[in-house]
């Protein structure tokens, strides 16, 4: 299989009113020493002038930088249906993921793609290292945000490990294991990474190749307390796919009855007492399939 796969790029940039970052994006897209073979934009409903921004800054006219350029609008639907849209219209062989509040380094294509080559397209994910921009400043990442390759899954199950901006996969993951789950407000990248490390080796480069950028107000994990309360219900799912070996089951449950545990406790303190019971009893549940495995 691995003798076949050829190294078409298509890059896919979901968006929801980044009418302001939409153009510094794809100018990175623009700006790679390895050209992509694509750029898919899917708008997801935005009213702030996004296309607008695009007509006026040339995105629609021919480029010879950049064969195909495609437009998709949609009504919203979160950001996991704007990326499944952009994989299901691309032609590329690889998937490169880009937020449109993000930016790439102008040698990340290529870096990446020299790794794959490297490893003679054996694995069909690959990352790379990030810097992190708050409110116009460059900031540190803390230890538990530090970036790896290999055999990521252990890893993966207590926060996501991957920042869909870094990434690039081949297409047939996503015939294998399926698309974004579109039932997830947020964490959907936390469901995606963790389903495909429970199967692939992860391929990293070390360089800071993907520039994220934050500290704006309509950041999806701004919009959702209790971020645990969305990786539980992935972690649950991941458990009842029965995709996953006895070993990698136990590091599921022993990391379950931990989030909930946290659940339970922030429920408490907040006085929200049906919630609490809930995490209590999934708890309760999850430390008897513990018992019963062992």
């Amino acid at each position: 299989m691995t003798s076949e796969f050829k190294d078409r790029i298509s890059v896919v940039i979901p968006t929801y009113n980044r009418a302001q970052t939409i153009m510094r994006a794809i100018n990175s897209v623009l700006s790679q020493t390895l050209q992509a073979f694509e750029i898919i934009v899917v708008d997801d409903g935005s009213f702030d002038g996004t296309k607008d921004v695009l007509q006026a800054q040339g995105f629609f006219s021919k480029n010879t930088k950049v064969p195909q350029k495609k437009y998709f609008y949609q009504k919203n639907n979160g950001v996991s249906s704007a990326r499944n849209l952009g994989i299901k219209k691309a032609n590329g062989d690889f998937i490169a993921f880009l937020d449109s509040d993000d930016a790439w380094s102008a040698k990340k294509l290529e870096r990446q793609l020299a790794v794959l080559k490297q490893n003679f397209f054996r694995h069909r994910i690959i990352h790379t290292d990030e810097i992190w921009i708050r409110n116009g400043v460059r900031v540190n990442q803390h230890k538990k945000h530090e970036k790896s390759g290999g055999d990521i899954f252990k890893k993966c199950l207590t926060l996501c490990c991957i920042s869909p901006s870094s990434a690039m996969l081949h297409r047939s993951l996503f015939d294998e294991h399926g698309f974004f789950d579109e039932t997830m407000p947020v964490c959907e990248d936390y469901d995606m990474w963790l389903r495909l490390a429970a199967c692939e080796t992860v391929l990293f480069v070390p360089e800071f190749l993907t520039i994220k950028y934050g500290g704006h107000s309509d950041q999806l994990s701004r919009a959702h307390w209790g971020m645990d309360r969305f990786r539980v219900r992935s972690l649950e799912k991941l458990i009842h796919s029965g995709s996953i070996t006895d070993s990698q089951r136990e590091l599921v449950i022993k990391t379950l009855i931990k989030k909930l545990n946290i659940l339970e406790t922030g429920a408490r303190k907040r006085e929200k007492f049906n919630a609490a019971n809930e995490y209590r009893d999934r708890k309760i549940r999850w430390e008897g399939e513990k018992q019963f495995a062992n």
